[in-house]
């Protein structure tokens, strides 16, 4: 994914207009670039959002295919539906500068958005019962420990919890 994240930032190779006539890409050298697999190329040509050109068995992918990959990346790297990506994509030849095309990439994006906002509270939320919990359940030990007579143990992660007589409930 940092590959897929530094290909679609703007650190992949760039051309300008003048070097992009004539420019052809291999579907190896886009998958390279991009961090994909042919596979994953491949299967966006199945679902239509890539349609390059064929010289026989060889796909021939020009600039505008590099430039719709880019998309597809940024649209995946940030949680959009293929079928979502496909319909921006689709908008792009509507005459109209765009303008349909960005409205509803805005309008997409910003559901996006509340999505994760939403998402992230979720987790805060689990944070928040887990720290609750791991503080409850040490002090439980702490007690179980004092009340067996032992020496408190340091906390050790991944390892098993002490043994002891009888082991309250451990629900968090």
């Amino acid at each position: 994914m940092e590959q897929q994240l530094r290909a679609v930032s703007g650190t992949a190779p760039r051309h300008n207009g003048a070097e992009m006539a004539g420019v052809t890409f291999s579907i190896t050298e886009l998958a390279d670039e991009f961090g994909l697999t042919t596979r994953a190329i491949r299967f966006y040509e199945d679902k239509g959002l890539l349609t390059p050109e064929r010289r026989g068995q060889t796909r021939i992918y020009h600039p505008r295919d590099r430039a719709r990959l880019t998309l597809i990346v940024r649209g995946k790297n940030v949680g959009l539906a293929l079928g979502e990506i496909k319909e921006i994509l689709s908008l792009y030849d509507l005459q109209d500068g765009c303008e349909t095309q960005n409205r509803v990439a805005v309008g997409k994006f910003r559901k996006r958005i509340a999505q994760l906002r939403e998402q992230r509270q979720e987790i805060d939320l689990q944070i928040r019962t887990l720290e609750e919990s791991c503080a409850r359940l040490e002090a439980q030990i702490e007690r179980q420990v004092k009340d067996a007579g032992q020496d408190i143990p340091a906390p050790k992660s991944a390892a098993r919890p002490a043994k002891t007589k009888k082991l309250e409930k451990a629900i968090v």
